[in-house]
């Protein structure tokens, strides 16, 4: 479908990254609403959206297919239950809520709906992390043993956003969550969490044990000098090889990705995009991925304050 209507709720720094991607799909004049908390102008890359602040304006529109959620994380479960309610299809922000409670409320709404319903975990859509994914399925470093991930950036001008848990849920919900996900998806099931290091923008490493005998480490670090590039990593080594991919911002690949319109934030409206379009569930980024990641990016956070190792039972494999 090329008609769909779509509305981005939020005028913040992730509304303003998928309006960015939508455009580069060639789909700005797709977004006719863009709802804000107060009325003021429209993003830059939605120049024909209307701005509003009440959502029901955008849910009451038969026009309105698709809703993209960018809003503080304390928010997702009202928003989206109600965009879900009323039919339309959501893409949200990640992390999916900041309780275990709301986020399996917004998946019993998305399967009462039947809507297509996402989580928008973009480091799936980065192509280095899918290509070495692709790779590990495949069997080429034989069985996962271990791995390491790491996500280090300066401390950005909206830093006190990590510093406030009941908006963002701090930097393991927040930031280190890209790489819990990571780790869940290479390693299957996690059992068993510990993080050290100090709060509220690290270094902290969390340990992650799971099911499969399988260790993986996550070092999360939002405190670099402002000199210093924002970059990630992942190494995993298995019984028969190691596989590694790393990235830095303003790198001859990040620039050339985006030149090309390939950016991972239109990889991720793209994919999203063709399941509404085929009425397909997003199998590639599933909402129980999205519940097991902040399980663990919870027990973390739990283990940071308690000092102890803390159980995990994820719902649902990832």
């Amino acid at each position: 479908m090329t008609d769909l209507g779509i509305a981005i709720v939020g005028r913040g720094v992730m509304g303003t990254a998928h309006a960015q991607a939508l455009a580069a799909l060639g789909r700005a004049e797709q977004i006719r609403y863009v709802v804000a908390r107060t009325l003021g102008a429209t993003l830059e890359a939605a120049p024909r959206a209307t701005v509003v602040d009440d959502l029901e304006i955008v849910l009451s529109d038969p026009d309105v297919h698709v809703v993209s959620i960018c809003t503080p994380s304390g928010s997702h479960r009202e928003l989206a239950v109600r965009a879900l309610a009323a039919g339309k299809h959501v893409l949200l922000e990640k992390p999916i809520a900041l309780t275990l409670e709301d986020s399996r409320a917004i998946c019993d709404a998305a399967e009462s709906s039947g809507t297509i319903f996402m989580v928008a975990h973009v480091v799936r859509f980065f192509e280095g992390y899918r290509l070495l994914a692709r790779d590990i399925a495949a069997g080429k470093i034989g069985a996962p043993l271990s791995a390491q991930a790491v996500r280090a950036g300066s401390r950005p001008e909206w830093s006190d956003w990590l510093r406030n848990y009941s908006q963002a849920g701090g930097i393991l919900v927040d930031f280190g969550i890209h790489d819990i996900d990571q780790l869940n998806l290479l390693l299957g099931d996690p059992v068993e969490v510990t993080a050290t290091g100090p709060v509220p923008f690290g270094p902290i490493e969390t340990t992650i044990r799971y099911r499969s005998g399988a260790v993986g480490v996550v070092r999360s670090f939002a405190d670099l000098p402002t000199d210093e590039p924002f970059h990630s990593s992942i190494e995993v080594r298995g019984t028969a090889g190691v596989a590694r991919y790393d990235f830095a911002a303003g790198s001859a690949e990040a620039l050339e990705n985006a030149e090309a319109a390939e950016d991972p934030y239109a990889r991720q409206w793209q994919y999203f995009l063709d399941c509404v379009a085929q009425g397909v569930a997003p199998e590639w980024c599933p909402p129980a991925a999205a519940v097991a990641a902040l399980e663990v990016a919870l027990a973390a956070t739990k283990s940071l304050e308690l000092g102890i190792p803390v159980r995990v039972k994820p719902a649902a494999s990832v």
